[in-house]
């Protein structure tokens, strides 16, 4: 299934259907900022009706509607006509979210999602004739103070103390000209709902929803913040980012447990780094960084537009192509990545915190662009949807020793080769030793038995309700058009995606869990309760560890 994205999330949209609807995610994936949507179940009659109202729902009602058209520039535009109410959203998509941060810059992708909402050489200044001198000044004093800072040998305190003094008088000459928070003032006074962004590992996006009337204004203020960027008060919103990270991460024991679980599962590719970024990057990366990352990836040829609502493509087509064809052309960037090595042994993180235990377990699979996707996402469904999934009865129902237990594809994202993780939050007076154990019966049970005919009609029934679902308003029909077009070239993948499903058999499931499944592809996170003055944050398992979750009590550093 095509991901959903939430704002500077690592939480892809399987997690957020298997857990919401008992337990809210951010308690428990608590790393980053996450804007979820409440989880529903799939209610009877919508399961009835999936048959009648497909028929409106295929791909060739929707091609009636959409109009699909990639500018001069690369820049990719897809509108989908919904005259149901005169408002309309939209969601653009750069395919550049933190995998993509340089090494020794984690969190520059995260960084310029915060100030694209700074405004423009236009908006958000008083004077930026004076404005962009002083800007520059604050960079060269910064580059000063960074140079002598980061000195290995020789470095002179006092000219430090100077230097940094330099620095912070030219940020506040700078101050002077911003005007806060224009850019989104414009946008709630006309109306805006939902503004907002987020980053991912493999994406970042924007969105919001507007009156229909002002769609003009919309399509310069989304052009322009790409065409005219401006760094301002950017050391003010990083120390925001930062903490960001101290409130999400840093004081959080599920955030630092997931970090540092992410770490440890992959070795190499750029999925080990966070989303927010390492605290030593934060403290070091500039507002010439963030242009560079901007320059590089906010290019055309990256980028998709999607707006949903009541517009008329032959009518609006001409403005959109007016203002976002303003964008200068580049080629679109090359997205080297190390490629993960197969694991060869269990690897394992304990954490020793005043808290609630928690568990988890991670194994490795391939992209979304895998033969096998809708397999992984059929066994997501299956142990995870709603109190009829295995998991949720195995463990909660039945034995009652966890308070929720899920399964779900895509962590920390989908773009590359990934995890399918397991999770379960104990309750009093149960282990996390008793939840691996109960996950690996259910895993068992899935590698040498055949699920059900009741069990597969239901994951296929389900994946057609959730489409129906997803395309019930602008928003999700803007974001997940977006989705298909960004990733797949074509937006129809969004229902051949159903169709995918369909095809699957109960002898693939079998067979994709014998493959994944394996002990020697799993990664284990852990957060065993200590009392008041127990040590926290132990140190990693660096080899292989035994399935018994009590042999090692480490934690990645």
């Amino acid at each position: 299934m095509l991901p959903r994205n939430f704002r500077t999330s690592t939480l892809p949209e399987s997690a957020q259907k298997a857990a919401l609807h008992a337990y809210p995610i951010t308690a428990v994936f608590g790393i980053l900022e996450t804007k979820l949507k409440p989880h529903r179940h799939t209610p009877l009659i919508l399961i009835l009706l999936v048959t009648t109202v497909a028929a409106a729902q295929d791909i060739a009602s929707f091609e009636k509607r959409i109009t699909v058209k990639q500018l001069p520039n690369g820049l990719t535009l897809l509108i989908c006509e919904r005259p149901e109410a005169p408002v309309f959203s939209f969601f653009t998509m750069v395919d550049a979210g933190s995998a993509q941060d340089p090494m020794g810059k984690t969190g520059l992708a995260h960084m310029f999602e915060h100030m694209a909402f700074k405004g423009t050489d236009k908006i958000g200044t008083t004077d930026y004739a004076a404005e962009k001198p002083a800007l520059e000044k604050i960079e060269a004093a910064y580059a000063a103070y960074i140079a002598e800072r980061d000195k290995p040998v020789g470095r002179d305190e006092a000219k430090l103390k100077q230097l940094e003094l330099a620095w912070k008088d030219a940020v506040a000459a700078a101050d002077q000209y911003v005007v806060p928070n224009q850019f989104g003032k414009i946008i709630e006074q006309s109306g805006g709902q939902d503004l907002n962004a987020f980053t991912s590992y493999d994406e970042t996006a924007y969105h919001y929803s507007l009156p229909v009337n002002h769609l003009e204004l919309w399509a310069y203020l989304e052009s322009e913040r790409f065409l005219h960027p401006v760094m301002r008060e950017f050391y003010k919103e990083r120390n925001v980012v930062i903490e960001e990270r101290r409130m999400r991460v840093d004081s959080n024991p599920n955030g630092r447990l997931m970090e540092q679980f992410t770490a440890e599962a992959f070795e190499a590719h750029p999925y080990h780094r966070p989303t927010v970024g390492w605290i030593s990057d934060l403290n070091s990366f500039s507002a010439t960084d963030a242009k560079k990352f901007f320059d590089e990836y906010y290019v055309p040829a990256n980028m998709v537009v999607a707006i949903a609502g009541d517009v008329k493509a032959a009518q609006v087509m001409p403005m959109l192509e007016k203002y976002f064809g303003r964008l200068p052309a580049s080629h679109k960037p090359d997205e080297p990545t190390t490629t993960e090595p197969p694991q060869n042994s269990e690897r394992k993180v304990v954490l020793m915190e005043q808290t609630q235990p928690f568990y988890v377990e991670g194994y490795h699979r391939p992209s979304y662009k895998s033969k096998d996707d809708a397999v992984y996402d059929a066994i997501t469904d299956l142990l995870s949807e709603g109190r009829t999934s295995r998991l949720y009865r195995a463990l909660v129902r039945d034995k009652k020793i966890a308070a929720y237990a899920a399964g779900f594809t895509g962590l920390p994202g989908n773009k590359y080769p990934h995890l399918f993780a397991f999770y379960a939050i104990p309750l009093p007076g149960h282990t996390t030793q008793e939840m691996a154990g109960a996950i690996h019966a259910e895993i068992e049970r899935l590698k040498k038995e055949d699920i059900s005919d009741e069990e597969l009609r239901m994951i296929k029934t389900r994946a057609k309700a959730n489409l129906i679902r997803g395309l019930g308003d602008n928003e999700g029909l803007a974001t997940q058009l977006a989705t298909a077009q960004t990733r797949y070239g074509d937006w129809r993948e969004v229902f051949r995606s159903v169709e995918r499903i369909e095809k699957v058999s109960k002898a693939d499931i079998r067979r994709v869990a014998n493959e994944t499944f394996q002990d020697t592809n799993r990664t284990i996170g852990i957060i065993e309760t200590v009392p008041g003055g127990g040590e926290p944050r132990g140190r990693a398992a660096p080899g292989p560890a035994s399935s018994d979750l009590s042999s090692d009590q480490g934690g990645a550093q």
